[in-house]
């Protein structure tokens, strides 16, 4: 019974989605005409996750280690178990955010304008494809941007989730550009929606979201990449070892 609830939620859930976008989607076209206007696609984006998750049951707690300036530039890094992570970035970080993710994701009906923007795609297998979204995240760091990466490069196959290791691009990408990592800690996303939820459907509740101080890159070379993944590697897997013994 519980597990036919959460399917009839999941489709629930879906058109909700949908019908958001529909709503939105005249702003969106005319946002992402050339030139794209980045900010507007960002704040309609915003305005799309806040009402689709909202009247599908599901919130965010934030809870931050020290007060984040948000008119500072960062690569925000954060542990990857469900599609409800992007919009906990996205409600967490405002207007001002790219994202750099599987190139799959072009093939989506609401994810793939924005990828077809203002975000970053890269096809996982092709070192040529990330080297070429690596340079556009540079670009977009230069012009003030902060740039989502989600370090384990996919969602774990297990279930309940296993932390992936880290790749070490997106530390390299922080000290070549002197810009600050954000780890952020999803705790619990993946109990309300594991992946797409095609498997065990999705319910409503609270998602957990730990925001950790920002890690300043200042002074660090390229060959302190590797010691500055496994920090935020660190901080990320403790915090979510916190959570599953405080649960029991």
């Amino acid at each position: 019974m519980k597990g036919i609830l959460k399917k009839l939620h999941l489709y629930y859930f879906l058109v909700v989605l949908a019908l958001a976008f529909i709503l939105l989607y005249p702003l969106i076209y005319f946002f992402s005409r050339r030139p794209v206007n980045f900010k507007g696609m960002n704040s309609l984006r915003w305005a799309f996750s806040f009402i689709s998750t909202s009247l599908s049951g599901i919130f965010y707690k934030f809870t931050y280690e020290q007060k984040v300036d948000w008119s500072k530039t960062y690569i925000i890094c954060a542990n990857h178990t469900s599609n409800l992570d992007i919009t906990a970035i996205i409600l967490l970080a405002g207007n001002n955010i790219v994202f750099m993710g599987k190139e799959e994701l072009l093939k989506n009906f609401i994810t793939g304008i924005y990828f077809r923007t203002i975000d970053i795609p890269v096809k996982r297998e092709s070192k040529m494809s990330a080297f070429r979204a690596f340079k556009k995240a540079e670009e977009s760091i230069k012009e003030g941007k902060s740039v989502v990466i989600f370090p384990e490069g996919m969602i774990s196959e297990f279930y309940p989730p296993v932390l992936q290791p880290f790749k070490n691009g997106p530390f390299k990408l922080a000290i070549d550009q002197g810009v600050a990592i954000l780890p952020v800690t999803i705790v619990d996303n993946w109990e309300l929606m594991w992946d797409d939820g095609n498997k065990y459907g999705s319910k409503p509740g609270i998602c957990d979201i730990y925001i950790h101080a920002p890690i300043e890159t200042t002074g660090m070379q390229s060959q302190d990449a590797e010691s500055l993944r496994e920090m935020v590697y660190d901080l990320i897997h403790g915090r979510l070892k916190k959570h599953h013994s405080s649960m029991g």
